[in-house]
């Protein structure tokens, strides 16, 4: 075999097998792979940084702004808060009724106000349900409105949160609404209160009677020249035997009598700014109409603030004449031993609605 022969040769081997190579290749790939299972793992979710995260809240509570009248006017099937257009450190919280103010804010009040509940912690919904009625009450008229300090709200949360005490999807919302606007923070400065609408014992003048209440609270709460007027007022224009009966008339209504800064402010909000006499009348507290026209004078005349003083010196609610006694305590639910004030009142008996707050 020559060498021209044998290289012509290896050259057809060497093609050859190219051929087939390529040949096997193709078909390989050409060739349908068998079926199979293929896990996808997704990826993890981006870790929002605490900074940016927003709270959802548990409900979908509307929020606006609005006048005193526009929110007195309003007659809301679910609830509302209002920012108050006189006033932006104030939030005005419109319920429906008083079960649903009852939800959101009960546990609050028995934390912040109430002398025979623990001021120390959080009580659990069933132990507040259970104290109320067992003193014979009814936890919707725990109170028929509320009122508190930004700090106040902070602390029952953070007591909450500490205690690990679970909240209900009202106060979550509250929660969530609050820390996003900033007031659960350290030294924020705001009041929340709240009012009822037109349902059961709560007509239209009970509506405003309470309203006008809280709103001078909201101002106890926010403006430091209002908190001097009330503390003179309860400190040096009332004398001793008028403070003392209105710190007696507050502690059978459940209030800590301890809490000078409580009866001051509570003792303002009923003496200057709740005119409805199913509520309140100075009477109760030994005070006649001359020397309550003193009273008033002096401290509306000085209100630091134009719209609350309008609303003190605005005409009494007009109570319904054919209005009866509902079949209710006079008391608020865990007081039971806080009988109706014997003071008659022209054509209608005496008070019967419990406090406001």
């Amino acid at each position: 075999m020559n060498a021209p022969f044998r290289y012509r040769l290896w050259v057809g081997i060497v093609s050859a097998i190219a051929v087939l190579t390529v040949g096997s290749s193709v078909f390989l790939l050409l060739r349908p792979s068998p079926s199979r299972q293929v896990t996808v793992h997704p990826l993890p979710a981006r870790a929002t940084p605490a900074t940016q995260s927003t709270p959802t809240p548990a409900l979908q509570i509307p929020i606006q702004t609005a006048t005193i009248p526009e929110i007195d006017a309003h007659r809301g099937t679910t609830p509302t808060l209002f920012h108050l257009q006189e006033d932006p450190d104030v939030l005005v919280l419109d319920f429906p009724n008083l079960h649903d103010q009852a939800q959101m804010l009960n546990r609050i009040a028995a934390l912040i106000e109430k002398a025979d509940m623990p001021r120390d912690r959080v009580v659990t919904e069933p132990e507040l349900d259970a104290h109320i009625r067992a003193a014979g009450g009814d936890p919707d008229a725990y109170y028929y409105g509320h009122d508190y300090r930004a700090a106040d709200l902070a602390r029952f949360f953070q007591l909450a949160a500490d205690e690990k005490i679970p909240l209900n999807p009202q106060e979550t919302w509250l929660r969530d609404t609050l820390d996003h606007a900033g007031w659960l923070a350290p030294k924020a400065n705001g009041a929340l209160i709240s009012i009822p609408g037109i349902t059961g014992v709560i007509d239209a003048a009970s509506r405003t009677t309470i309203f006008r209440h809280e709103l001078s609270h909201a101002v106890y709460f926010t403006d430091p020249a209002y908190v001097d007027l009330t503390q003179r007022f309860w400190t040096t224009m009332l004398n001793d035997t008028e403070r003392a009966a209105m710190t007696a008339f507050l502690g059978k209504d459940g209030y800590d009598t301890k809490d000078e800064d409580l009866m001051a402010n509570e003792g303002q909000a009923y003496l200057i700014h709740t005119r409805d006499p199913r509520y309140f009348m100075p009477a109760m507290v030994g005070i006649d109409p001359t020397r309550e026209a003193t009273l008033r004078g002096t401290f509306v005349n000085t209100i630091p603030e134009p719209w609350l003083k309008a609303s003190a010196l605005a005409v009494a609610p007009i109570v319904p004449a054919t209005t009866a006694p509902p079949e209710i305590s006079a008391e608020p639910s865990s007081a039971p031993g806080h009988p109706p004030p014997h003071v008659p009142l022209p054509g209608e008996g005496r008070p019967w609605l419990p406090p406001v707050h």
